[in-house]
């Protein structure tokens, strides 16, 4: 009998410290970035006024993070990865910017540079390996990154739409933070900078709807219909969002992760029409239908944005879902063409103008 007690005392004390060094982890392992305290939350009740209640952010329409809504309708039959590391050319990029300059450059996932209004912005960057809290698990890049932080130009603004780790990096963030002017987030993600070391007089934090003006550029935050959180126990305590960029010369529309909704209508009612549109295109499944959007759904979204041209992203480096890594550009581009809708599905690396043609279905001959 006192050998069975010693054992489960014994099992107990090993649980016990497995707790606490759990805890200490998500207490101390920056990655997993900061909570709001209390008076950050009264500044959110102030600013997002509509859509934070009982200390959370939540979604205007209809959302569950989970739920059976339909059939998945894949296409592709390739593994999620691709067999060998997608090759990535090198950008083409421009120094000297002048105000009427507008180059795109894709660097994989939902990582953009936009080189416009005389300034280099950079959207959810993500060039670690690892889309992951640590650097050893979780989804791993399968394609090669264009430029590494240090060959990037100086950064005017760097654009974040949530805090996932796919789209917040803290590696990246710590690269970055001496060679960007401003970042630009929504409500809640500068606890995560400023924990990371970047000064608060760079982080400009924003509502749905605020708008700001750089260097004579709008940015405008405006709605998604997704989720966020670093830790289970964060969830919704940071807010996600859109993003609207518009100068004299081009307006811009960056969905951020958003499940398909009347935000987008909303938005065109407000920006009219887009000259680029910066779409989620991937690592969707039927039961995420409240947080991604299948590609026709993307197609439709431009549809109602009227996008001059149209990027589709969040494809081709992570995969985060079960369907075939080139699934989404293969319908994406599909739905399209039926829809006579001009869209660019660059090379990775590959920096283009609107004006070009890149229609090149590149995937087709990698495994």
């Amino acid at each position: 009998m006192r050998f069975f007690i010693r054992v489960v005392v014994t099992i107990l004390i090993i649980i016990a410290i497995i707790i606490i060094l759990g805890i200490c982890f998500m207490k101390f392992w920056k990655p997993f970035g900061a909570s709001p305290s209390k008076e950050d939350k009264k500044t959110y009740k102030r600013a997002a006024n509509y859509n934070f209640e009982l200390g959370s952010f939540f979604n205007e329409e209809e959302y569950n993070l989970i739920g059976n809504v339909g059939e998945n309708n894949f296409i592709s039959t390739k593994n999620t990865t691709s067999k060998n590391m997608i090759k990535a050319e090198i950008p083409t990029l421009k120094e000297n910017l002048m105000l009427d300059d507008f180059n795109v450059t894709w660097f994989g996932h939902s990582t953009v540079l936009l080189q416009m209004h005389g300034m280099n912005i950079l959207i959810d960057p993500i060039f670690s390996d690892y889309a992951s809290p640590v650097q050893f698990m979780g989804p791993k890049r399968f394609s090669e990154l264009p430029l590494t932080i240090s060959e990037l130009p100086e950064i005017d603004i760097v654009l974040i739409s949530h805090d996932h780790y796919d789209h917040l990096d803290y590696d990246s963030v710590i690269g970055l933070k001496d060679k960007t002017k401003q970042f630009v987030v929504p409500l809640g993600i500068e606890n995560h900078l400023e924990r990371w070391g970047v000064e608060s007089e760079k982080i400009t934090a924003m509502a749905w709807w605020e708008e700001i003006t750089i260097n004579n550029l709008l940015i405008a935050c405006t709605p998604g219909r997704h989720n966020s959180f670093r830790l289970p126990q964060n969830r919704f305590d940071t807010l996600w969002c859109s993003f609207v960029l518009r100068d004299e010369y081009n307006t811009v529309f960056y969905t951020g992760d958003s499940g398909y909704g009347e935000h987008f209508k909303d938005i065109y009612e407000k920006y009219g029409d887009f000259n680029l549109a910066i779409l989620e295109c991937g690592q969707y499944d039927a039961s995420w239908k409240f947080s991604h959007m299948v590609p026709e759904e993307s197609v439709d979204v431009a549809k109602i944005l009227n996008a001059k041209v149209s990027l589709p992203v969040h494809w081709g480096t992570f995969s985060i879902s079960n369907h075939g890594w080139d699934d989404s550009v293969i319908r994406f581009v599909k739905k399209a063409k039926m829809e006579n809708l001009k869209y660019a599905v660059p090379k990775i690396g590959e920096t283009f103008e609107l004006e070009d043609e890149k229609t090149e279905e590149w995937w087709t001959n990698l495994e």
